[in-house]
């Protein structure tokens, strides 16, 4: 017998969703992203009901990010 998904049960196809405008609670646009500070990017978010604007600086790649340093030294096997 084949399954059915409810609407519920679907992923997002966004793998994140962008932020919430913090003055009307609608989800914002993306609408740059522009290099930050090293291994980060600032990206710019507009909301298209109020035009609220929001900038958030966002790593590049977590793993290669310089914040993810304490990987190398805490989790090690057993012994």
């Amino acid at each position: 017998m084949p399954q059915t998904l409810s609407r519920k049960s679907v992923p997002s196809l966004w793998a994140i969703q962008p932020p919430r405008c913090p003055n009307c609670q609608t989800r914002m646009m993306l609408a740059r992203i522009a290099p930050g500070p090293p291994d980060f990017d600032l990206r710019t978010f507009e909301c298209g009901e109020c035009e609220h604007v929001l900038k958030e600086t966002v790593a590049t790649d977590p793993m290669k990010s310089s914040l993810s340093g304490w990987l190398d030294g805490e989790l090690r096997a057993p012994k």
